[in-house]
């Protein structure tokens, strides 16, 4: 705050700081559930193995506003690697230089299928009020 205030001083101006710290944050920070956690690990490393799966990541300081989703229900936020090593122009996802290594997305995809399937049979309960047998294919 000073370093701001010194330099306006500087250039002949005035500058104020605030923090806002009366106000809620835009975004609500993206807190990933435990229990999912432990489910995408599980899934991952049996589908993609142990060398393949990062499940240990800085936190990140980046909005997002899956949170809002959050709040409502249990959420999981992961990433799937497809930056192309070789692209050393595109050092950020929001860069107009990134180029994907698109042979990933095939495994991304199937990671998700097989998340949200081994969850739904992991969960599956009876739906209360429906008598005798009922069809669940697709």
């Amino acid at each position: 705050m000073q370093v701001i205030i010194g330099q306006a001083a500087v250039q002949r101006c005035n500058a104020t700081v605030d923090f806002l710290e009366e106000w809620e944050p835009f975004n609500p920070p993206t807190v990933n559930n435990g229990e999912l956690h432990e489910h995408f690990v599980n899934v991952a490393v049996n589908m993609l193995g142990i060398d393949k799966v990062n499940s240990v990541l800085a936190p990140s300081m980046g909005a997002e506003d899956f949170s809002f989703y959050q709040e409502i229900i249990p959420g999981y936020f992961y990433f799937i690697g497809v930056k192309n090593a070789s692209d050393k122009r595109a050092e950020s996802f929001h860069s107009p230089y990134l180029k994907i290594h698109e042979d990933g997305l095939p495994y991304g995809a199937a990671l998700h299928a097989s998340l949200a399937a081994s969850y739904l049979l992991k969960h599956e309960q009876d739906v209360p009020g429906v008598g005798g047998k009922y069809n669940d294919e697709l």
